[in-house]
Parts: C-alpha cells; sequence; structure tokens
C-alpha cells in the first residue's frame, strides 16, 4: 500500500543514516533543498551507531540471522515511457563479519517493572565489577563487589567495528564543520585525559616521558626528514639521536603507525598530533558523550529543524533513471514512487565492488601482527554503569577479529586464557567482528547514474577526514552547511522556519560567539595546564606549522 503521509517530490532523497549522509541530510537542509532522509534500520547512525548493552544484543542477534532473500517486486507498473528500473539489494552488504562472543563473569538478571505491558525488561547486571579511576595500572585484588541497585540496567556503549575510531582530534574537519554549522550545541564533549602506551606488559603515561621539548628541537626534527622520504620513519627516529623510550612513543602512540611508514607520513602524523594539543586540553583527542553514533543524530537534528523528513524501517526499492541515465524518482519499500533531484547512498546498499577516555597505543605482539589502539572509557562518558569500564580495541585486519584482538585481551586483561591469573583487570564480556574499513570503497562512476552518491562507512583513521571530504564532494557548489541560527532567533510560521536576523549579521556574531568560546576554552585549559605547560605546547603548534611549510 502508498505510504499517503509522504510528500511525492523531494529535492533530495537519502538512504542511511551514516556520518557522511547525515552530514549532507543537514547541509542540504540548511540551505533550503527539500530532504527525504529514510533508513532501514530501526536505529540511527548505522554503522556509525552506539548501542546500550541491550541494544547491542539485539544487533548481534539481527546481524546473525540468516534471512531468506526477499521476493522481487514488480514495479513496472510505476514507470513511465523512456524510464528504466535500477533495483537495490533488499539486504545489507556484508560490511560485518566474524562475530564472536565470549563471556567471562557470570551474570545475573534482572526486570525492569516499568514496562508498560507488566512484563518489563530483560536486563542483566555482573556479579563483580571494579570501583577504581585508574584500573589499567591497578592489581586485581582491587576488584569488589559494589552495592548495585536492583534495577539498575546496563548501559554500556559500543560502536560498532574495529576500523571506527571513537575519538576525534581537537583539530580537523569534523571539528571545524562542528563548530562553523552550530551543529555542536547538540552534542557533549569530554577531552581523552592521558595517551598510554604498552611496553613489556607496563602501561606508561605518553606526555611525561617526552624530553624533545624545546621548541628549536621540535622545529628542527619536524623539518628535517626530507632526506628520508620514502624510507621506514623508524629509521628517521633511529638516526636523531633519541632515546628508545622517545623512539617508541613518537612512533606508537603519536604518530601511532608502523616501523615501515614513510618518514614523510610519519612526520605529518606526528605534526598533525602536536598541532591538536592544547585546544580543548593536555591531549589531541575528544570523545562525544554516549559515544561517536550521537554525532551523526546530531546533524540529522539539525536536518529535521530545517524541515527534512525522517523514516526509519523505511528503504528505497529501486531508482527510476530517465534516457539520460539519471535518477528522477525512488520506489519505497510501500511502492510509492517519491520523485527527487539527487539519491544519496550508504554503501552497505550497493553492490559494488568493496576492497576489504584512555587511548592506550600497544605494539605489533610478534611480527606480522597488526598495532591495536585501545580506548578505555570509563562511566562518566555515559558509555558504561559506574565502576565499570568499555575499553575498545581496533586495529587493521590481518586475520579474523578474534585471531587479531584476542592475544592483546590475552596478554593485558585477565581472562581465562590469561598465563598471569594474578594481573590485569578482569574481562567480564567480550565482542569480536570485523568490518569493511570505508576507505577502501572504490566506486565504478560508469555504474551509477550521475546524480546517485554512494556515502562509504567508517575507516581505519582517527579524525573522520575521509567522511568529511565525501560530502564535499556530493555538495562542491553549494554553501556548505552555514551555522544554524540560536534557537532564540528563530520564527516558527506555520510549517516554515526562519531567522530573525540577516544572514552576515548572523555570521559576524556566531563568529564572536565562537571566537569568545575559544578564548575562554584557552583561559580554563591555561588553568588547568599552567602557563608553562601552555606556552610550550603554542610552541609546538609554531614549530608543527613551519614544518608544513617547509615540507
Amino acid at each position: 500500500m502508498a505510504a499517503v503521509d509522504l510528500p511525492s517530490e523531494f529535492d533530495v532523497v537519502i538512504l542511511g543514516t551514516g556520518l557522511v549522509e547525515s552530514v549532507v541530510a543537514a547541509a542540504c537542509s540548511r540551505v533550503g533543498q527539500r530532504v527525504l532522509h529514510l533508513d532501514r534500520r530501526s536505529y540511527y547512525a548505522g554503522n556509525w551507531a552506539s548501542f546500550t548493552f541491550n541494544g547491542l544484543q539485539d544487533w548481534i542477534r539481527e546481524s546473525q540471522e540468516q534471512r531468506p532473500p526477499e521476493e522481487l517486486q514488480d514495479w513496472s507498473s510505476l514507470v513511465k515511457e523512456g524510464e528504466k528500473l535500477m533495483y537495490l539489494p533488499h539486504s545489507d552488504s556484508a560490511s560485518i563479519s566474524n562475530i564472536e562472543i565470549y563471556c567471562f563473569a557470570r551474570f545475573r538478571p534482572i526486570t525492569d517493572s516499568s514496562g508498560g505491558d507488566g512484563t518489563g525488561l530483560r536486563l542483566f547486571k555482573p556479579i563483580r565489577v571494579h570501583q577504581e579511576e585508574d584500573h589499567l595500572l591497578l592489581p586485581a585484588e582491587t576488584w569488589v563487589d559494589p552495592p548495585l541497585p536492583v534495577c539498575q540496567p546496563i548501559n554500556f556503549s559500543s560502536s560498532l567495528g574495529p576500523f571506527l575510531r571513537q575519538l576525534m582530534f581537537s583539530r580537523g574537519s569534523l571539528v571545524d564543520l562542528l563548530i562553523k554549522s552550530n551543529v555542536s550545541r547538540y552534542a557533549e564533549f569530554k577531552n581523552v585525559s592521558r595517551v598510554l602506551t604498552c611496553r613489556e606488559r607496563r602501561v606508561q603515561q605518553v606526555c611525561p616521558h617526552m624530553s624533545l621539548s624545546r621548541p628549536t628541537n621540535w622545529t628542527v626534527f619536524l623539518t628535517s626528514g626530507h632526506p628520508y622520504r620514502g624510507r621506514p620513519y623508524l629509521d628517521f627516529l633511529s638516526d636523531q639521536q633519541l632515546g628508545e623510550n622517545l623512539q617508541h612513543f613518537l612512533l606508537h602512540s603519536i604518530a601511532m603507525v608502523t616501523e615501515n611508514t614513510p618518514t614523510e607520513v610519519g612526520l605529518a602524523a606526528t605534526r598533525h598530533f602536536l598541532r591538536c594539543l592544547g585546544r580543548y586540553g593536555n591531549t589531541p583527542f575528544l570523545f562525544p558523550v554516549y559515544g561517536l553514533g550521537e554525532i551523526p543524530q546530531c546533524f540529522c537534528r539539525m536536518s529535521a529543524v530545517f524541515g527534512g523528513v525522517y523514516c526509519l524501517r523505511h528503504s528505497v526499492h529501486c531508482l527510476l533513471l530517465d534516457k539520460d541515465n539519471r535518477c528522477k524518482a525512488v520506489i519505497d519499500s510501500r511502492g510509492q514512487r517519491i520523485s527527487c533531484g539527487h539519491f544519496v547512498v550508504e554503501e552497505g546498499h550497493l553492490t559494488l565492488d568493496i576492497k576489504k577516555v584512555s587511548l592506550v597505543t600497544v605494539p605489533p605482539i610478534t611480527a606480522g601482527a597488526p598495532a591495536v589502539k585501545m580506548v578505555e572509557l570509563c562511566s562518566s562518558t555515559m558509555t558504561c554503569i559506574p565502576g565499570t569500564y568499555l575499553v575498545h580495541l581496533t586495529c587493521q585486519s590481518v586475520g579474523s577479529a578474534y585471531q587479531d584482538l584476542s592475544p592483546v585481551v590475552t596478554r593485558m586483561f585477565k581472562t581465562p586464557q590469561s598465563h598471569d591469573q594474578d594481573a590485569g583487570p578482569s574481562v567480564l564480556w567480550c565482542l569480536y567482528f570485523n568490518m569493511v574499513d570505508g576507505s577502501g570503497v572504490q566506486v565504478q562512476r560508469q555504474d551509477l547514474p550521475s546524480n546517485v552518491y554512494m556515502c562509504s562507512g567508517p575507516d581505519g583513521a582517527l579524525g573522520h577526514e575521509h567522511a568529511i571530504s565525501q560530502v564535499i564532494c556530493i555538495l562542491p557548489e553549494e554553501e556548505f552547511c552555514p551555522p544554524a541560527p540560536n534557537p532564540e532567533d528563530i520564527i516558527y510560521d506555520g510549517d516554515s522556519a526562519y531567522s530573525t536576523g540577516e544572514d552576515e549579521q548572523g555570521e559576524e556574531l556566531q563568529e564572536g560567539e565562537d571566537l569568545k568560546k575559544e578564548e575562554a576554552d584557552n583561559e580554563k585549559t591555561k588553568e588547568v595546564d599552567g602557563p608553562n605547560d601552555r606556552e610550550e605546547q603554542k610552541q609546538m603548534v609554531e614549530s608543527c606549522d613551519q614544518g608544513e611549510e617547509l615540507q
């Protein structure tokens, strides 16, 4: 039956609510385009999503279900003269694989009786949890039984995929866009308080060990890599007469590259790390409260404010192409024909050629093994209950997720497979799975209409630069996501909303507000860091900029 509630014409139809698609939706709605934003899932953010623990269990069940293929519907009655149909797959491509679950703790079932049907929700509570803050640095005997209330739900948040980075650099395209567009008002962030590294089962903090702190040394260091172009970054570090500890920190915890990474790539990563220091705290990283899945939802919220129409559990079955091979309309999952000027789709909905808060860096344990990034989240990030920690381990795949990551879990934590049962915090529950790296998605343009754009999912790099670059490519001629007016400046007239001030005045006011906010943040950081640390970080950033110019 046709969906009579939906309008029959939009400027842009978007399928999938991942980060790229959501930014496109916000940018289009903000400049007055009519946007229809659909997702066949029951939740926002797609492969960028964050879940409660119960929601994660549902996602695991859905991912493991073997659903029979849906019967292909005949939509020929909706085709007009000169048009042809292009069918989309009815199920997501295999972007998630090798799901394995291990439970190392006894869980006590509890019931939240708030359910209206009297049955309540089936929840679980771990028998033993940890109550200390620095749990990576504490012995196992500090683990205790906390007096948790009987009906307290577990609110673990877990983002999908070992390639998805939970953190954001404090400088970069995504942070700049959040500030410029005013979407940052919809989200909260926490500073990553420390950057750690693991050497010989010892966890060490990185920044206090960085003896290369004089600005002149940094300038020379960051600008002396030209003769080493194409050679391994480790060769360059070894020839700089640096101590073994500092070489380790620069390679694994600052540049976050491998020993064989080219020197020019390693130096660029080092410069970016140092440039991000001090903007919002002592480390270069921010974490979105509740998880990275909040960021796509923030952009969806902005799109909705400016007229975007949203439908979950709703999809597109096929495209209607004109004689010039352009998409002129779509047919949704209810059989309604919807005209559109552009169609944007998440890569999982198309069958194309796809190549497969503490930050701890764990170097490769054995030759050929990948380096592992470990992000530890406490309850203040709103991702887990008090007394527990949520730890994300990510790496580039060599084998299955279990094969790549379980040696690190066994080494860093206490599991039944650990050799030293008296060291390390205990693991309560563990999930392994592989995800396709979004940066490896290759779109064959000749296979798609010229006004159909495919968006890739999460990739293996921090900062999400690849995601934002896709949005800019989709909207090259539009004013890109101008700042939204403050709520008190919006007048609602029927179904439309507009700002009471002129655009130019709004931009000047926004720039002034941003400047005041940055100055206030700088003053707060100065109070926390102390004047010497703050001045040193400023000089480091200047050294990075000089290095960039000379390179």
